[in-house]
């Protein structure tokens, strides 16, 4: 290999250091921003896991899975992407398939519009019909939110895990450069040592 090739080998392999070691940098900071953001914004709901034993919050009402899920976050203020998709899937999802026998917000509406079109519907049928559509649309709005929290909290995890994975690649990069620097340092004082120890060539003759 000559100098010239070895030399271009060093700046691709500072440069990559940089590209590397820039985009690292760059996760990171999109990691961090991401979660302090989720955080706060759940940190200002000011929402509690309610605390075992209370009202709705047991393995009969919630099923074994979901009471399981949620009994690491018991009585916990909710601040983590984690704990936003516990609640949302575990909690506020169980208890809205109880409010009318697990139609959707969707659902209900249209049932209620029809309601309200045939003059012989009962006064409580539309009354139970739109009390239950405002459950629906804002348990599934915050459902939704919470995991849209989830889904970004998600993002930044993955965002980490990459800046791992690049900040080892740009320290095998590094060390690469120093064993090629190294080597060609130990390769210039072998050949110095034997350009000194070569005997002198000695003119004359006939």
């Amino acid at each position: 290999m000559t100098r010239g090739i070895r030399w271009r080998i060093f700046v691709l392999q500072v440069g990559l250091i940089g590209i590397l070691g820039f985009v690292a940098g760059f996760l990171f900071w999109g990691n961090s921003f991401v979660h302090n953001q989720v955080t706060t914004e759940l940190t200002a709901q000011k929402i509690t896991f309610p605390t075992v034993g209370s009202a709705g919050f047991d393995a009969k009402t919630l099923g074994a899975d979901h009471y399981n899920a949620l009994l690491p976050y018991a009585g916990q203020a909710m601040s983590t992407g984690d704990q936003a998709e516990a609640y949302a899937n575990n909690y506020i999802y169980v208890h809205l398939q109880g409010v009318a026998k697990g139609q959707t917000y969707s659902q209900v509406s249209g049932a209620l519009i029809a309601a309200q079109a045939n003059p012989n519907t009962p006064a409580s049928t539309i009354s139970t019909l739109s009390g239950q559509r405002t459950t629906l649309f804002m348990g599934e709005t915050l459902r939704g939110l919470l995991l849209n929290a989830y889904g970004w909290w998600t993002v930044g995890q993955y965002a980490f895990y990459a800046a791992i994975g690049l900040t080892v690649a740009a320290f095998a990069v590094f060390a690469a450069l120093v064993f090629e620097i190294l080597s060609m340092r130990r390769r210039h004082e072998v050949t110095q040592k034997v350009s000194a120890g070569r005997p002198a060539m000695v003119g004359g003759g006939q």
